[in-house]
């Protein structure tokens, strides 16, 4: 399948739109998930319809941010969503970095997916022992969380929640500042039609028409449209996205680093100031990684 590219530039030496909401927003955990169902095979598409909650309608990406929802619920979840290393080292190393603050070992988005993607191998099991809809929904937030820099950020500053910047009037701690432009950073709405989005759909054969159930110009279109040219500029590089170096499902170590490298990179005060993320290529990749993490476990 074909793919299209993202030209969502997120810049984050202190340069971002703000909305305070959780990890990429609502808006970025969904397109995420929207991507991944565009991808699936027949079987993993089977598998996934099966095991949406009946509110979902068979869209996997309007529950994309349970995860998010319940994890003031369930508090254990908590530090699930993140996987924080040592200022300035600019990579995840599993044995050193994945536990949570009270430095309890496997406690982390790395883990989680790890944990997640193996439950959803007991589908089809009778005797399964998990809540294989609840692993899911996991999954397919975790998966968005590890492609955000700052769930790779510093443990010395919680991913940039202790850092406070202003933004315009508005002071707020970086780790939000960046989810939200990361995902909301865009083009004006007034340059994007509905027209020219499914033109951008057929062009590349990428079988997504079914994300146009909202026609306006709003900001989710909008993101999409930079999400799928994304997938056009480097649209030669999405099988290595997808590949695994193991003979695992899925590979998040690979992620959490990529994650870490950008948050040195791109985060933090020493980043360069004309230093920018192309912030949708994170959107793609997790769309891509979670797809081919479930067409691997839904064989």
């Amino acid at each position: 399948m074909e793919c299209n590219k993202i030209q969502l530039v997120a810049i984050l030496s202190f340069i971002f739109l703000v909305q305070n909401i959780q990890g990429w927003g609502e808006e970025g955990h969904a397109i995420t998930c929207k991507i991944a169902q565009a991808r699936l095979t027949d079987a993993a598409a089977d598998a996934v319809k099966q095991l949406l909650p009946a509110y979902a309608n068979d869209d996997l990406s309007s529950v994309c941010t349970w995860a998010d929802r319940v994890k003031f619920a369930l508090r254990w979840t908590s530090a699930l969503h993140y996987a924080d290393t040592p200022p300035k080292l600019c990579n995840f190393q599993y044995a050193r970095d994945c536990k949570d603050l009270n430095g309890v070992k496997d406690v982390c988005v790395v883990a989680a997916i790890n944990n997640y993607t193996t439950q959803l191998l007991d589908y089809g099991k009778k005797d399964t022992q998990h809540n294989l809809t609840q692993a899911l929904l996991f999954l397919s937030h975790y998966m968005g969380d590890v492609h955000q820099p700052l769930h790779t950020g510093f443990t010395t500053d919680k991913g940039g929640n202790t850092i406070d910047v202003h933004w315009y009037t508005r002071k707020q701690n970086l780790h939000h500042v960046s989810d939200d432009y990361n995902s909301h950073h865009h083009e004006s709405s007034a340059t994007i039609s509905l027209s020219a989005l499914l033109t951008e759909f057929l062009r590349f054969r990428f079988g997504m028409l079914t994300l146009l159930k909202q026609h306006k110009k709003d900001s989710m279109t909008i993101t999409l449209m930079n999400t799928l040219r994304t997938f056009k500029k480097h649209h030669d590089k999405v099988a290595d996205w997808e590949a695994c170096s193991s003979d695992l499902a899925t590979c998040p170590n690979v992620y959490a680093s990529e994650g870490a490298k950008d948050a040195c990179e791109y985060a933090y005060k020493d980043a360069p100031e004309d230093a920018t993320l192309e912030g949708t290529l994170r959107l793609a990749q997790g769309g891509v990684r979670l797809a081919a993490a479930l067409n691997n476990v839904f064989q």
